[in-house]
Formats: C-alpha cells, sequence, structure tokens
C-alpha cells in the first residue's frame, strides 16, 4: 500500500510540473503573439509591399500599385476566419469595396459570395497566389492597411487595427 500511495504522489507532482510548464510555454507564445507586427506579419508597418498582378473574380485586374485600403487574407478551413469575417463584413462595407481587397484561399463559395458584396475578391492558390508573396502572408486571418504601396497596419482581427483604412 505504501507503493500505491508514493506511486500516486510521484504521479500528482508530475502533472502539476507539466502544468505549470504549459503555463509557462503558453504564456509565451501570448507574449509573442502581441509584441506587435514582427512575430506573426513579415511586413510591418513602413514595409513596401512586393509586386504582383492579380485578377478578382469579377475578371478586375488588381496590382500592388492600384493599392489603397485594406487587404484581408482567409481561408475555408480557418476557423478564426469564420468568426472574424462579420465584423469584417461590417468593418469592409463602412470602408468601401473599391478600397478593401480579400485574398481568399480553399474555394468556400460562401465567404467568398460574402465577400464579393462588399470587396474585391482574390481567390488564392495552394501557395497562396502573388498576393500573398507580395506580403509575405502565411497565415490567416491576417488584415493590412496600405497607402502609397506601404503597409501602415496589420492586425489579426478587425478591432485590433489601429489605423483605418478610410484614415
Amino acid at each position: 500500500m505504501p507503493f500505491v500511495v508514493a506511486a500516486l504522489v510521484l504521479l500528482g507532482l508530475l502533472c502539476l510540473v507539466n502544468l505549470l510548464l504549459t503555463a509557462g510555454i503558453l504564456r509565451r507564445m501570448r507574449a509573442q503573439a502581441t509584441m506587435g507586427s514582427g512575430a506573426l506579419f513579415a511586413l510591418g508597418p513602413g514595409s513596401a509591399v512586393g509586386e504582383f498582378a492579380a485578377t478578382t473574380t469579377e475578371g478586375e485586374p488588381v496590382t500592388a500599385a492600384t493599392l489603397d485600403g485594406t487587404v484581408a487574407f482567409f481561408s475555408a478551413d480557418c476557423p478564426a476566419c469564420h468568426d472574424t469575417l462579420p465584423d469584417f463584413l461590417a468593418y469592409a462595407r463602412e470602408q468601401g469595396r473599391d478600397r478593401v481587397l480579400a485574398v481568399v484561399g480553399g474555394g468556400d463559395a460562401d465567404t467568398v459570395r460574402a465577400l464579393a458584396a462588399v470587396a474585391r475578391v482574390v481567390p488564392a492558390e495552394l501557395d497562396g497566389g502573388p498576393v500573398a508573396a507580395a506580403f509575405r502572408n502565411t497565415w490567416t486571418p491576417a488584415l493590412y492597411v496600405v497607402a502609397d504601396g506601404r503597409v501602415v497596419a496589420t492586425a489579426g482581427r478587425v478591432h485590433e487595427l489601429t489605423v483605418p483604412a478610410g484614415r
């Protein structure tokens, strides 16, 4: 019986150490994520957007030179994208369709249809496509406010944008 008690105490201590280590790792990850654009965005405020050429779902050409406003990256298999979509749709309505570009990966027809009503939509390829390459963007949801060929602000959610596209 003393061996069983000792084993349970040891197991309990190991679980406690594991819990503390996990909490420490989560705290460090959260701190890195909130340190600004460097941890999550390759292009931060002040960075120049790379050159690209793409075509929207409605056949409109889009280039880096024609960008002025918000560029958003969404993915069909991203739960956070689906969570932020209603806020983004309201934001895009306020900005105006010509000032919003949405890059959508995964071919989710409902998401594309909802975004097309308030934004110019570019479908993303498996590698992210030319727009993602120009922004060096590798994750979703990702929002960029662009003016004069440069990134003005970045965020993962609409309410995190520090600079509205309409300035």
